[in-house]
């Protein structure tokens, strides 16, 4: 999969409410309530991580959780870091 140019890079995160750009990464902070609701939002994620065979970097901290998506293969974000936030997103 080919690494997206930073104008394309830019104009997809337009679309992504609350992601921004972190280095080779996308990046964005849920917040959750509580501890509890920070486990159920990485728990509805894993199975969309494991359908996509792509998988975020996740940092709980009690009441957020902290997505970080690239594609460490590629070294950079690609079309399939978007998909996957933009299915996160519908999470949320």
């Amino acid at each position: 999969m080919a690494l997206l140019e930073q104008d394309e890079i830019e104009r997809r995160l337009a679309g992504l409410d609350g992601w921004s750009q972190s280095g080779d990464a996308i990046a964005k902070d849920f917040e959750r309530g509580d501890f509890a609701g920070s486990i159920a939002l990485v728990n509805e994620i894993a199975p969309v991580a494991d359908e996509l065979n792509h998988h975020p970097d996740l940092a709980i901290s009690w009441d957020t959780v902290t997505v970080t998506i690239t594609t460490h293969s590629q070294g950079g974000l690609t079309e399939a870091d978007f998909e996957l936030a933009g299915r996160i997103e519908a999470l949320a």
